[in-house]
C-alpha cells in the first residue's frame, strides 16, 4: 500500500553526527572549488557601448535550463512519512531532476504576445514523475497608453508580500523556498486602466479580470460553471502603494483586501496585507473522527519588511496571520488519526483510518503551512569579504503556535556567464505532534546548476 502525497513536506529530527558533518564537509568542498575556477572576466577587456543592445525588440525570448540533485533523510517516525510511504519506509531518499522553462514576447505596433513554458521530470529512489505545462500564454492590445486589454492564461502576482500573499485572490500559492519562481496561471480576461495625475495622487489604475471556470477551463480555481470578477484599485498616494481588491463569484466565497507599501528611506521599505473573506469553508476533523465543512468569516494578514544595509546584507522578514488555518488542537487530531491508522494497519492490515487521514491531509492539514501564525525571515550578503560573484543565504520558517521551524543556509555563486549553482541545506526541527516535527523530511542537501539563455 502506498500513499501519494498531495504535498510533500519536509522534517527535521536531530541527525547523526556523521550525517551533519558530511553536509557542511560537502557545503565547504564545494564552495572551495568554486574559488579555484578562474573568473570568466579577463582584465585585458576593452569596455563598449552599443545603443541598439538597449533598444526594446519586437521579440524577445529566453528562460534557462535546469539540473538539481537532492539527497533526503526522511523521519521514519513522522506523520506523513507513514502516510506516504505506508509499508516502504527507508531513511533515505535522492532525487534528480532536470527542468527547462522557455519565456518571451512578441510585440507588433498595439498588440503583444507573451508566454511562459515549463518542462520538468525526475526521478527519484521511488518512481519517475514528469509534466509539461503552459504556465502563460496570452495576447494584449494596447491602443493606447492609458488602456489595455488582455486575453489568454496569464499568472497573476497581486499583493506585496514576499512569501505570503492574503490578498492574492486569483494568485497560486508560492514555493517559500523559492518564493520568485514562475507560477501556472488562470485563463482571463483583463482589462487595465491607467491615469496619471500631478497632485498627491500620482497615478490611479483599475484593472478588472473576468475568471471563467468550466469543464476543462481552470477548474482547479472551484466549483465549475461560473463566471468570476476580480476587481483591483491600484493608487500611488504621497509615494505609497496602495491596493484596494474585490473578488466575487460563486466559484469561491467572495472576499475584499487592501495593500501597501512605502518606502521609509531609500534602503528601507513597510509593506502589508489585509484580507477579509466572510464565507469561508475549511474541513475540519472533529473529536470522534467525522469530518465537518465549517463556515466562518476569515480575517488574515501580513506585515513584513525589507531592509538593505551599508555592508550588503539584504533583510526579508515577514509575519503573517491566517484565520483560516487550523488550531494547535484541531492539527493534533490529525496526527492523532494517522497514529491510530498505523496501529491499525501493522495489527490487521486494514488502511481505513490512514486513507481517512490521507484524505483529510488532500483537504487541507496537509498544504504547506496549515497553521495559523508564522515567521518569515530571508538574509543574503552581496559579495561578502570582496569575494566576487560569491552570494551565501539563510531562509527560516518559524511556526508561532506550535515552536516548530526550518531553516536553510545557502550559497549561490555566478562566476561563469550565464551559469548560477546553488548549494543548499535544509534542516527542520519540531517535537512530535508539530508541523515541522511531523514532515517527512527531517533534512535534506540539495545541488541545483541553472542556465540561463
Amino acid at each position: 500500500m502506498r500513499f501519494l502525497p498531495s504535498i510533500i513536506c519536509p522534517r527535521f529530527m536531530n541527525c547523526a553526527k556523521g550525517q551533519t558533518l558530511a553536509f557542511f564537509y560537502l557545503a565547504w568542498v564545494a564552495a572551495g572549488l568554486l574559488f579555484v575556477f578562474p573568473s570568466p572576466v579577463q582584465a585585458g577587456e576593452k569596455f563598449s557601448f552599443n545603443v541598439e543592445e538597449f533598444e526594446k525588440k519586437s521579440f524577445e525570448w529566453g528562460g534557462y535550463a535546469e539540473l538539481k540533485w537532492e539527497h533526503m533523510n526522511l523521519n521514519q517516525d513522522a506523520a506523513f512519512e507513514m502516510l506516504n510511504l505506508a509499508g516502504k519506509s527507508r531513511s533515505t531518499l535522492d532525487r534528480l531532476s532536470g527542468t527547462l522553462q522557455i519565456d518571451g514576447s512578441y510585440i507588433n505596433g498595439i498588440t503583444s504576445l507573451n508566454w511562459t513554458m515549463q518542462a520538468s521530470g525526475q526521478q527519484d529512489d521511488l518512481d519517475w514523475y514528469d509534466q509539461a505545462d503552459i504556465f502563460e500564454a496570452y495576447a494584449s492590445l494596447k491602443p493606447t497608453p492609458q488602456f489595455t486589454v488582455s486575453l489568454g492564461k496569464k499568472s497573476y502576482k497581486w499583493g506585496k508580500g514576499y512569501a505570503w500573499n492574503p490578498v492574492g485572490f486569483l494568485n497560486r500559492p508560492k514555493d517559500l523556498n523559492d518564493p520568485e519562481e514562475a507560477l501556472e496561471g488562470y485563463i482571463t480576461v483583463d482589462l487595465d486602466l491607467v491615469k496619471s495625475f500631478a497632485g498627491e495622487l500620482q497615478t490611479l489604475a483599475l484593472t478588472t479580470v473576468i475568471l471563467p471556470v468550466w469543464d476543462e477551463i481552470n477548474e482547479d480555481f472551484g466549483e465549475i460553471n461560473n463566471i468570476n470578477l476580480a476587481v483591483k484599485l491600484y493608487l500611488l498616494y504621497k509615494d505609497t502603494d496602495i491596493d484596494l481588491i474585490c473578488y466575487t463569484g460563486n466559484s469561491r466565497s467572495n472576499r475584499y483586501g487592501l495593500d501597501f507599501a512605502k518606502n521609509l528611506a531609500t534602503n528601507f521599505e513597510i509593506h502589508g496585507e489585509l484580507s477579509y473573506i466572510p464565507n469561508q469553508k475549511t474541513t475540519v476533523l472533529q473529536e470522534d473522527g467525522s469530518a465537518l465543512l465549517r463556515e466562518k468569516s476569515v480575517l488574515s494578514g501580513l506585515l513584513g519588511l525589507r531592509y538593505l544595509s551599508e555592508n550588503d546584507i539584504t533583510s526579508v522578514i515577514e509575519y503573517y496571520h491566517n484565520d483560516a488555518g487550523y488550531s494547535t488542537g484541531e492539527i493534533d487530531r490529525f496526527y492523532q488519526l494517522v497514529v491510530k491508522g498505523e496501529k491499525q494497519f501493522f495489527s490487521s492490515g486494514t488502511d481505513l483510518l490512514l486513507h481517512k487521514a490521507h484524505e483529510m491531509s488532500k483537504k487541507g492539514y496537509g498544504k504547506p503551512q496549515p497553521g495559523r501564525n508564522y515567521l518569515y525571515g530571508r538574509f543574503t550578503q552581496k559579495e561578502p569579504f570582496d569575494i566576487l560573484y560569491f552570494t551565501p543565504g539563510l531562509i527560516t520558517i518559524y511556526n508561532l503556535d506550535d515552536h516548530s521551524f526550518s531553516i536553510s543556509p545557502e550559497i549561490v555563486y555566478t562566476g561563469f556567464t550565464n551559469w548560477e549553482m546553488r548549494l543548499r541545506c535544509t534542516f527542520l526541527e519540531g517535537s512530535s505532534f508539530t508541523e515541522y516535527g511531523e514532515k517527512l523530511i527531517r533534512n535534506k542537501l540539495e545541488l541545483r546548476l541553472r542556465y540561463f539563455f
